[in-house]
């Protein structure tokens, strides 16, 4: 999967394939693992293998997931991987009809309410983590004056920073510094209010 760029959905069908509950928890599962099998999926989701095979084919139908290479010697196991890096989703590219505006919307809340579930569910567990995951974790809230432009250049420097740090910890985990090395999630969202 390493290597391979942001796939950009501009299509309802595809945005309506990931916003699906299981369907985005599959993807974000197998973000995560680099690769497994439906089997392997289904344990993590607490279903049916047939049910997670369904999800994964429709996936793969938008070009979301596809096949990976066997990571066993069954024969008979298939293994999926994400087609890309990553997806991005512009509200730009769903504003031109009132059905894609829609799709855009509810795609959204979907994702924040899985977000959420994730954070909540580390809020739950803080105490099992210990004291050093629980001081390095960030807990914050911004308040800024900004121009839609510098909100752009915020983001993209966030951006720029995040794939920094991504890219330094694989290759470490690659060379084996693998202690204390754990999956983090840092959701960030910038949007303009008025009070």
């Amino acid at each position: 999967m390493a290597g391979k760029e942001n796939h950009r959905i501009t299509d309802i069908g595809t945005l309506k394939a990931l916003a699906h509950p299981l369907r985005m928890k599959l993807y974000r599962l197998l973000f995560i693992a680099g690769a497994a099998t439906a089997s392997q999926l289904a344990e993590q989701v607490d279903e049916a293998v047939s049910l997670v095979s369904y999800h994964l084919r429709k996936l793969a139908e938008h070009g979301l997931v596809e096949g990976a290479e066997p990571r066993s010697a069954d024969a008979r196991e298939r293994w999926w991987q994400p087609a890309s890096d990553g997806v991005s989703i512009r509200e730009e590219d769903f504003q031109d009809a009132p059905e894609k505006v829609a799709a855009h919307l509810a795609a959204s809340r979907l994702f924040l309410e899985q977000r959420t579930e994730m954070y909540r569910r580390f809020l739950d567990e803080r105490t099992h983590w210990g004291a050093r995951w629980n001081e390095a974790a960030p807990d914050s809230e911004s308040l800024l004056r900004l121009t839609p432009e510098e909100l752009a250049r915020l983001k993209e420097d966030l951006t720029d920073l995040l794939k920094r740090y991504d890219e330094q910890g694989r290759a470490r985990e690659a060379a084996g510094d693998t202690e204390g090395r754990e999956h983090v999630a840092l959701h960030v969202y910038g949007f303009p209010f008025r009070v």
